[in-house]
């Protein structure tokens, strides 16, 4: 089961999640700096990404991980505020740039493509202050860093992704508040933010066209994620209705104004208007784009990078009258097939990525389609043998090699995540994603590969599986 020649072998890394040194050689604090040192039992076990994996220190001992398993690229995200310690050009950290560089440049010394992440959640503590992601301030202020970045990086830098799950982030800090700065808004604050967010990837990918692209010769996109979503009864209209909806809110919300014409789905704007209406909303919950702002937006990827974990079922479930939220919008009760086996959060449903895979060929005029992150859970946290998990990978492989062979998806990019163990968010360290195991009880932090590592270096080395589909 050969994969087509030069498919994109990856993993991935985001700098909060491994670097550490949070306030080392003039680094400025982020919003996750301040969200985990308030306490308030809002991660686990009140845990910090103040250490980390220490890569910010221990850069080597990454990049030996990442020789080890032959990757062609590896994905990992700037610290905004390690570049920028007020999230603006006026204060330029040089030590910043330099560790930035010493990866960019140790990785196509040794023959690894960077592909490149601008904003993964950790945005400059300061730029909160002054009202974050809900200011239409933000759009300008990100577009300065974007094309700071893509001149200080994009000689070597040729792939680049601006935003991380825009999708997650606004439901996660502002619709939630499980993400910083940790106040839910329900049904408000979280279109506001992704309305901000879908501009300034825009501003930025114009920026990149207009001023570095006919020179650097790159790639610009954001990375959506995806869960694939199926009527919980198939022959239920009112659940399939639910299907169509859920998947509009969460990945055509962002995919339709960028991929197809400027704008949100049709079918999420009714939807939201007619729930404001019954509320008592003068007018939708959800911003509009202005003309000018639509042609902006329109057209702003060069590939189509999404994120998939899991599938989940749906039903039709009528909000009650006056009740806030994002779901209560939706409409729709999220639940799992009894058979599915878990490990936290995700269902192992293999075959979901491959049906997500189709939907975008089919709604988005067969793009090439670049999965930036896809992974499971080591579910025995004190073993290194994750064989079970290794399963998982090997049944999705199969998957994406049926999507590219039978469905004739674009598909030239898998990245796992994570390289290695990490922070992850509101679970700390308790969850661990890692093609290598880190001890966080050690200092000296060492990785040591899983048995799905392993397998993954082979898997790479072939350039697909072994044996018939």
């Amino acid at each position: 089961m050969a994969f087509p020649a030069g498919f994109g072998w990856r993993a991935a890394a985001s700098a909060y999640q491994v670097e550490g040194g949070w306030d080392a050689d003039g680094k400025g604090p982020s919003v996750w700096d301040t969200f985990t040192h308030q306490g308030r039992e809002r991660v686990f076990k009140n845990q910090t990404g103040d250490v980390a994996c220490g890569s910010y220190t221990l850069w080597e001992e990454d990049l030996k991980c990442i020789k080890q398993l032959g990757l062609t690229h590896y994905r990992f995200s700037l610290s905004w505020s390690r570049l920028l310690p007020d999230g603006t050009t006026g204060f330029i950290n040089q030590k910043g740039i330099d560790y930035y560089n010493k990866i960019i440049d140790d990785l196509l010394k040794n023959g690894v493509a960077p592909i490149v992440t601008l904003f993964h959640f950790d945005l400059p503590q300061a730029l909160e202050d002054r009202g974050g992601w809900l200011s239409e301030t933000i759009v300008e202020s990100f577009d300065n860093y974007a094309r700071f970045c893509f001149s200080t990086f994009g000689d070597r830098v040729k792939q680049w992704i601006t935003i991380n799950e825009p999708n997650i982030f606004s439901l996660m800090a502002y619709e939630f508040g499980s993400f910083p700065p940790g106040v839910p808004h329900p049904g408000t604050k979280g279109y506001q933010a992704a309305h901000n967010l879908i501009k300034a990837h825009a501003r930025s990918w114009h920026s990149y066209d207009s001023l570095f692209r006919k020179e650097q010769k790159g790639k610009v996109s954001l990375a959506i994620f995806a869960a694939w979503v199926e009527p919980a009864d198939p022959n239920s209209v009112s659940d399939q209705e639910a299907a169509k909806r859920a998947m509009a809110f969460q990945l055509d919300f962002f995919a339709k104004p960028i991929f197809i014409d400027g704008d949100y789905p049709g079918a999420v704007k009714s939807q939201i208007a007619l729930m404001s209406k019954k509320q008592g909303y003068p007018v939708s919950r959800l911003p509009e784009f202005t003309e000018e702002e639509k042609r902006m937006i329109k057209g702003t990827a060069d590939f189509f990078a999404v994120q998939y974990y899991t599938t989940r079922l749906v039903k039709y479930q009528e909000s009650k009258r006056g009740e806030l939220g994002f779901l209560q919008d939706v409409e729709v009760e999220i639940f799992t097939d009894p058979s599915w086996t878990s490990l936290s959060w995700i269902y192992m449903v293999p075959w979901g990525i491959r049906k997500l895979l189709k939907y975008i060929k089919d709604t988005y005029n067969s793009p090439v389609i670049y999965i930036t992150e896809n992974g499971f859970p080591q579910g025995d946290t004190s073993s290194l043998d994750d064989t079970q998990r290794w399963e998982y990978f090997r049944q999705t492989f199969q998957e994406l090699f049926k999507a590219i062979q039978i469905d004739e998806v674009n598909l030239q990019v898998y990245c796992a995540w994570s390289l290695l163990d990490n922070f992850e968010w509101c679970q700390g360290y308790s969850s661990r994603f890692g093609l290598f195991h880190v001890d966080f009880e050690d200092p000296a932090r060492p990785r040591v590969p899983y048995t799905s590592a392993k397998q993954y270096a082979k898997i790479i080395q072939n350039n697909g599986l072994e044996g018939p589909l």
